[in-house]
């Protein structure tokens, strides 16, 4: 909700050549109770300013020599790619009126001006432009709860599918291997089932920090549901490159979890499928590290599997 705090503390500059303006202007500011107001005299200095300081409010004269106006707004579109500029423009001649306004300023006054008159655009102008920005922060937030899993603040199914997408794409062009972990942690229905889901979903959560930990910059991990993980680990040159950073997540995993007095033991099982060794398309990738799960599940869980790997225990597959 926007309140009366909201405005008053909005982010505004005054931009004139005039230093009697400044002053005039700056101080009806003050008195009507505005916190954060600045001034600029250089009117090719505005959009620089702007970029750095994100003004909610420019109240730009029209006329000033060098850059005038219109330039300034010009310049200010070049930073707002939406094309909403936070401009109330000011000017002694009403004729610049359409001009200024098809320029992009959200609203205009002419001098000599009323007090209550430019108190009352100041306050519309900045109504407007703070829930403008209001929406466009919701919408962020939409898009991002829509890409993410709400417990963990991992990328859920629906982003893994563009990371996987774009990883194969860089490992298609220079000639590299890409692999997808499938992580499923062992006996977690028993945790929901004696201690609660607010203690499983505190483990999750756990579970997903020390896989943020265990993995590197470059790559992906993704809960994809309940309790479980996809890691996507780009930039591999062999299968052998995954044996240590498989044998550090179970190893992160297995570390016991306390709780409110309670510690749990966790273990973890992976499966490990490689682009484009055993899968060229991201759906058979997963499919791929789904059965080597399955495989690491049946060798008695708590280790890791390659895909088209035989039966037997891979090297360093045991995590300690």
């Amino acid at each position: 909700m926007l309140t009366l705090n909201c405005i008053l503390d909005a982010n505004i500059l005054l931009v004139d050549d005039n230093a009697d303006n400044i002053s005039l202007l700056s101080e009806l500011l003050t008195i009507k109770g505005y916190t954060r107001v600045s001034s600029s005299m250089n009117s090719s200095e505005v959009a620089k300013l702007h970029a750095t300081n994100t003004y909610d409010l420019i109240l730009l004269d029209m006329h000033m020599p060098g850059l005038d106006g219109i330039g300034v707004m010009k310049d200010l579109h070049e930073i707002e790619k939406d094309g909403y500029l936070p401009v109330l423009a000011i000017t002694a001649d009403a004729r610049f009126k359409l001009s200024a306004l098809e320029a992009g300023a959200r609203d205009f006054i002419t001098k000599p001006f009323e007090i209550a008159e430019l108190d009352v655009r100041i306050r519309n102008t900045l109504e407007v432009r703070l829930l403008y920005k209001e929406v466009a922060r919701q919408s962020r937030l939409q898009e991002l709860l829509a890409l993410h899993d709400p417990l963990t603040g991992l990328p859920n199914r629906r982003l893994l599918g563009d990371r996987i997408e774009t990883a194969m794409q860089y490992a298609r062009r220079n000639k590299q291997m890409l692999a997808a972990m499938y992580l499923d942690l062992d006996g977690f229905k028993q945790i929901n089932d004696v201690h609660g889901h607010g203690c499983g979903d505190y483990v999750l959560m756990q579970i997903a920090e020390r896989l943020r930990s265990a993995t590197r910059e470059v790559d992906t991990v993704a809960r994809i549901g309940g309790d479980e993980f996809i890691l996507i680990l780009p930039e591999i040159d062999c299968r052998d490159d995954l044996i240590r950073p498989a044998s550090t997540i179970l190893r992160s995993i297995s570390s016991p979890i306390s709780i409110e007095g309670l510690v749990l033991n966790v273990t973890g099982s992976i499966g490990i499928a490689f682009y484009p060794d055993n899968a060229e398309t991201a759906e058979n990738l997963i499919s791929g590290a789904d059965a080597a799960l399955y495989q690491a599940k049946r060798l008695g869980k708590n280790c890791f599997q390659f895909a088209d790997s035989d039966n037997s225990e891979m090297p360093g597959s045991n995590a300690d």
